[in-house]
């Protein structure tokens, strides 16, 4: 359902060279970090508990991509 919603193409069954995940990772890492510091500068436009809620948002998703470095770290180390 994400994949229709939200325009992205199915990867779930695709192969993908060691290169090409480092790349994808990387990238979606990034992209990830790009997003939350748009969401934190929304935050303080919403005020109150949504600026609460969005600030454990972002903190979630940098626990996410601390994963995701920690990932390419030991992809890069094999």
């Amino acid at each position: 359902m994400h994949d229709v919603e939200y325009g992205h193409s199915n990867h779930h069954d695709a192969e993908h060279s060691p290169e090409e995940v480092l790349a994808l990772l990387k990238y979606m890492a990034d992209h990830t970090r790009h997003h939350c510091e748009e969401l934190h500068d929304l935050a303080h436009s919403a005020g109150g508990d949504a600026e609460r809620l969005i600030h454990e948002a972002v903190d979630c998703f940098q626990s996410g991509i601390g994963k995701l470095d920690d990932a390419l770290q030991k992809l890069k180390e094999e």
